[in-house]
């Protein structure tokens, strides 16, 4: 491949400082109109307005969403609950994954290494409707052998921007 063919067909991975400049504006307000973002990061509209869909289509824009004030809906309680299951077995996790997935309260499951096999970010209106969530739902899931729960204190930092370059 020649230098000319790596500039006219560049690596559909390969995000150059103008996608950066983009991503990293639109991470900080998706809301942005197309004209006021091709200004900020110094391209024209129909370029910007095409890199932007390039982007989605690459699957590095998954979506966008409005970013809600937990306390203001009812949801802002913040724990975090270690899960251990009785056995490393693909029908334990399929069936706590399964579980997982059709609970609101959960904001975040991811499998993890250590003593413990997931850590679930929960969501819940205050400390009382946290724990029937625990006795009622989560522990009532078949596999789990035990969970560990460190309760949020105040949120230090909080932010969906991923590092960008």
């Amino acid at each position: 491949m020649s230098q000319i063919d790596l500039i006219m067909e560049p690596d559909s991975t390969e995000i150059d400082p103008i996608d950066r400049r983009i991503l990293t504006r639109l991470q900080r307000d998706a809301s942005i109109q197309n004209q006021q973002l091709a200004s900020e990061i110094g391209l024209s509209p129909s370029p910007c307005h095409r890199r932007v869909r390039a982007l989605e289509e690459a699957g590095i824009i998954r979506g966008y969403v409005a970013l809600l004030d937990g306390a203001s809906v009812g949801a802002g309680f913040l724990a975090y609950v270690e899960v251990r299951l009785e056995r490393q077995a693909l029908e334990f996790s399929e069936r706590f994954e399964k579980a997982v997935l059709s609970r609101a309260e959960i904001l975040e499951c991811v499998r993890v290494t250590g003593d413990y096999d997931y850590l679930l970010k929960v969501a819940t209106r205050d400390i009382e409707a946290f724990h029937r969530f625990l006795i009622d739902t989560l522990t009532r899931i078949k596999g789990i052998a035990n969970t560990r729960t460190s309760i949020a204190l105040n949120r230090v930092k909080e932010t969906t921007a991923l590092p960008i370059g």
